[in-house]
């Protein structure tokens, strides 16, 4: 057994400088090197009760893993993160680990927690570049399924339905697949390389990515049923972007984060000789205070806005975004105005931004979601000085696919119904997951509900 690091605190990642990255989409986090990651993981206590598997949606055996990387088995510790989830080296990278494993670590009582996350980009990587073994295709058990969507809840299902020896194909709308790893979060975040070798280790094992495929009009579930799929699973996303409803939303220089991000990322409209090329303002307001928002105004700054200010109606200690994604978006000079809140949006003759007229914001009591309710400061409007407005401030699901097929049931915010957390939707043989489910939410969530669900639908097809 290795020998334990008594250190308080982690060993701290590697980062590109501030003023460096602002200016590029390259990767921001650098990772650990091998020493660092072996001292990170000698940090852990192996604690019997491993208090940091009950905050995994997706169950890994933590201990486990960092066990193997204290003990230098890097490729052990791969093995262990495979058997919960199909995608360690995305995970490792962008969820929200303070909130979940990481928030349990009993090291984290007296000091830092250990750095889960970032080990377990470090195993993922280190497989990825020195594994040279391919995927092992399951035996077939003659059972066909079909995926809508290929994001995280998606590609999770069809990994471990795969595994298990069905033939799973996955229609996928848009021209690649990843949903929203390749559309929503930027390179930065999550070089897209990453996330299609995590694609092409699922189609090594035998699962079949049809992109270009609009379910609800390629397609419609009935026909996917009369095509001899036995079951059916919905991970179609929250792709349908709210707005304000204020004045001056159709100006020229308005976007959803949505657009925003989907234009940057999948078309890469960042690149000089990208063919769908995107406004490269000067002064950029981001509304709403989750990693999208930080996302799309850490974009901006990179296209070269010489102002970019996060305008969010709380306060600092509120904002929902990752602690680690707000301090990177303050360390690349992004302006902060809390307690803000945008009343309308101005224009010029052209109909072009010419600014954005804001009120002040104070605190009062708890509403109904617990968090103190913003309550609008008397005669504090004021303009703010930009050209282009982001709006972030949530998404719902497409209404295509529910619209289309019979017996699908929505509550009135448009996200599906499940019976349970199992996935099982009003339609029989029908299951869901993700952000069709739950709105917009994380990744590692959305991958959760993908292994209850495959699951489910195992035991369902084998019980006819």
């Amino acid at each position: 057994m290795a020998e334990r690091n008594m250190d308080m605190n982690k060993c701290p990642m590697p980062v590109q400088d501030s003023d460096v990255r602002n200016k590029n989409f390259d990767e921001v986090a650098l990772g650990y090197t091998y020493e660092m990651a072996v001292n990170e993981a000698r940090r852990c206590l192996n604690c019997p009760k491993k208090p940091c598997v009950s905050a995994c949606p997706v169950q890994i055996d933590i201990p486990a893993f960092i066990e193997r990387v204290a003990n230098e088995d890097m490729e052990g510790a791969f093995e262990v993160l495979s058997k919960s989830t199909s995608l360690p080296a995305v995970c490792g990278r962008v969820c929200p680990q303070e909130n979940q494993c990481e928030g349990k670590c009993v090291r984290g009582i007296k000091g830092e927690a250990v750095g889960i996350g970032r080990l377990e980009r470090f195993v993922a990587d280190y497989h990825r570049e020195h594994c040279t073994e391919k995927p092992v295709m399951p035996e077939q058990n003659g059972h066909k399924v079909a995926v809508i969507g290929a994001g995280p809840s998606g590609l999770t299902v069809a990994g471990d339905l795969a595994k298990m020896g069905y033939k799973v194909t996955i229609y996928e709308a848009l021209h690649l697949a990843g949903g929203v790893l390749v559309y929503g979060i930027p390179e930065f975040r999550l070089p897209k390389a990453i996330v299609q070798k995590e694609i092409d280790n699922l189609k090594a094992i035998g699962v079949d990515v049809e992109t270009n495929m609009v379910i609800g009009k390629v397609l419609t579930i009935d026909e996917l049923f009369e095509m001899g799929n036995e079951a059916v699973f919905v991970g179609s996303g929250a792709g349908l972007p709210r707005f304000m409803n204020i004045p001056g939303e159709s100006l020229k220089g308005v976007f959803s984060a949505n657009e925003f991000l989907t234009r940057i990322n999948l078309m890469k409209a960042y690149k000089e000789d990208s063919k769908t090329p995107i406004q490269h303002a000067k002064k950029v307001a981001v509304v709403g205070g989750g990693n999208v928002a930080m996302d799309a105004a850490r974009c901006a700054k990179r296209l070269g806005a010489e102002e970019v200010y996060i305008v969010y109606r709380r306060g600092m200690e509120e904002l929902p975004a990752r602690k680690e994604e707000v301090e990177h978006a303050e360390e690349e000079g992004i302006i902060f105005k809390t307690l803000h809140n945008p009343i309308e949006i101005l224009g010029d003759e052209d109909g072009m931004v010419s600014g954005m007229k804001c009120v002040q914001m104070e605190l009062g009591e708890p509403d109904e979601s617990g968090r103190r309710r913003p309550m609008v400061k008397e005669g504090s409007e004021f303009v703010l000085d930009v050209d282009s407005v982001i709006m972030s401030i949530g998404t719902s699901p497409n209404p295509l696919i529910r619209s289309t097929t019979p017996g699908l049931d929505a509550n009135n915010h448009g996200c599906l119904i499940t019976k349970d957390e199992k996935g099982e939707t009003t339609r029989e043989g029908v299951y869901a997951g993700g952000d069709a489910v739950t709105g917009a939410a994380t990744v590692i969530l959305a991958m959760g509900a993908g292994k209850s669900a495959a699951k489910a639908i195992d035991e369902y097809i084998q019980s006819k």
